[in-house]
């Protein structure tokens, strides 16, 4: 004896099925881009080049242990607070348990640029994959040639302090197809504005902390560097922009290498890594950062 569904009851169960898988997969990680995969098979890593990329994308700002006295121990454990939840920099030394010592540069890779990790989960945008997604594959492969010259720590990594609904990590599938894009913010006129664009809005993630933010956390581009909250909800982020900031492009380059200001005040806070890491970089890196900061938009701070 046989049974035949009705057909309002097939047609219900093909309906739930696809309102299930759809957003299944327009959520599901993306794999490293064909291109780069090619481009990092192509390129010769020199860890000596990826030394200065290291300073300039600012990976110890972040992940170096809270009073560390090794900046190039990466062990984790700084936190950032946001309208989302407190998120806790993970350890990504080289050991291979707790950190990252057992990637290859394709798992480096699709970190950086698509935000995923080697075992296909979505990482946060605490994590400025929306800035390293325009960096160059010889970058990448140089990075990651330094990274394995670093030193390794078994300090496991502290969890996100995170609530529902963010810490469905699935749902920043959508998140990534709404606002992850390789696009440049600022047109750049000259070679020594493409450099600073490069430096600033690619490895230094400057609009990260200057570009106010979206209900979602996205960057609202069309303010870019016009300044924002301080996340930490103390004081906030000034405005860099012309508008606000009537500095000669000297004067930015002396900043960005000793923390000085015209007015002989010193900088604090976190813009104090970042000098710090600046400071390590070439003094025509810094010349183009200040060429690029000169040639913003103005934006008045609202």
């Amino acid at each position: 004896m046989s049974f035949a569904l009705p057909r309002i009851l097939v047609v219900a169960a093909a309906v739930v099925f696809l309102a299930a898988a759809v957003p299944w997969v327009a959520t599901r990680p993306s794999a490293l881009d064909p291109g780069l995969e090619a481009a990092l098979a192509k390129a010769g890593a020199d860890p000596e080049r990826g030394e200065a990329v290291f300073w300039a994308a600012g990976c110890a700002s972040c992940h170096t242990a809270p009073d560390a006295e090794d900046s190039l121990v990466l062990a984790g454990g700084q936190r950032f607070a946001s309208p989302f939840g407190t998120f806790v920099a993970p350890n990504v030394s080289t050991d291979p348990e707790h950190g990252i010592g057992d990637w290859s540069v394709d798992d480096f890779a699709r970190a950086l640029t698509e935000g995923v990790s080697p075992q296909g989960r979505h990482y946060y945008p605490a994590f400025p994959y929306t800035a390293y997604v325009r960096m160059t594959p010889q970058d990448i492969a140089d990075l990651h040639a330094f990274w394995a010259t670093l030193p390794a720590s078994d300090v496991p990594s502290a969890p996100h302090e995170i609530e529902f609904p963010f810490n469905v990590r699935r749902v920043l599938g959508l998140w990534k197809a709404l606002y992850l894009d390789d696009a440049w913010i600022v047109p750049a006129r000259d070679t020594e504005q493409e450099r600073g664009r490069y430096l600033a809005e690619a490895l230094a993630h400057c609009g990260e902390c200057h570009t106010p933010r979206g209900p979602l956390g996205a960057l609202d581009t069309a303010r870019w560097m016009a300044g924002a909250p301080n996340p930490s909800g103390r004081g906030t982020i000034p405005d860099i922009t012309p508008a606000e900031l009537d500095w000669t492009a000297g004067d930015i380059a002396y900043f960005l290498e000793t923390g000085f200001t015209p007015d002989f005040d010193t900088v604090g806070g976190h813009m104090a890594a970042v000098v710090g890491n600046f400071a390590k970089l070439t003094p025509e890196d810094r010349n183009a950062v200040a060429a690029y900061v000169k040639a913003l938009p103005p934006i008045p701070a609202e």
